[in-house]
């Protein structure tokens, strides 16, 4: 367990966040009991959360709105939203409906950035169901950006396909990204800024072999997720300064 959450105090402070949220974790003490774990799981459940004791997202999730008190030094996303979420849309050229419908900003191979049908906001809250359903159990405060391409593409044997990522697609793909991450007060760490591939080596919310994005312009062959994310991250953490 974290250092910081051994506090007693920092303990009741969830506790009653979790009261505030309608989750009962029993009579606030101040201790890591049965009854605090399991609301602290179903409130975790209820926003698509990874079950991580009181991890970063967790906090911000629960301390968010002004609920519970402050004072626990974590980094809180304006609006709730709390990631951004890369794809891509085996696709080929030309951004369609049912593109829009599913993600926040697409990227075509040219470079142009296009607006989804719904803003990120949408995904502060899904449970309306109006919202861009982009990766399965984490839609919840993620923001979906995609490339529009790889259609036709194989990842083993690897094909690229007629439609593949283009480097000025990429370099596009990081300029919009770290835009959002200003925008909306999202870090740019493995956990908050992540590809769809990357979302159950990291995060462990279970998805259906997807393996966007493990391949960018130059590679022979598909990458480890998390690598390759890597290379993302760096990307826009330059785009960012």
């Amino acid at each position: 367990m974290p250092k910081i959450w051994r506090n007693r105090m920092d303990w009741l402070k969830i506790q009653r966040a979790l009261h505030e949220h309608g989750f009962n974790p029993g009579r606030p003490d101040g201790f890591f009991g049965p009854k605090t774990e399991k609301a602290l799981k179903r409130f975790q459940n209820a926003h698509d959360l990874e079950h991580d004791i009181a991890g970063e997202l967790t906090l911000a999730a629960l301390f968010a709105a002004g609920k519970g008190e402050a004072n626990l030094n974590i980094p809180t996303p304006k609006t709730g939203l709390k990631r951004i979420i890369m794809h891509w849309t085996a696709g080929a050229d030309g951004v369609n409906s049912l593109e829009r419908s599913h993600y926040h900003l697409i990227v075509d191979r040219m470079g142009k950035v296009h607006t989804g049908a719904l803003k990120p906001e949408a995904n502060v809250n899904c449970r309306d169901g109006q919202y861009a359903a982009h990766t399965r159990a984490l839609n919840t405060g993620s923001i979906g950006v995609a490339v529009d391409a790889m259609a036709g593409a194989k990842e083993s044997p690897f094909e690229k396909g007629d439609y593949p990522i283009t480097k000025v697609q990429v370099r596009a793909l990081a300029e919009a990204v770290a835009d959002l991450c200003k925008t909306y007060g999202i870090p740019i760490t493995r956990q908050t800024v992540l590809t769809h591939a990357e979302v159950q080596p990291t995060l462990n919310v279970k998805q259906r072999n997807k393996w966007d994005i493990t391949w960018l312009p130059g590679m022979p062959r598909p990458g480890k997720p998390v690598e390759v994310g890597d290379q993302l991250r760096e990307l826009i953490k330059a785009a960012a300064l």
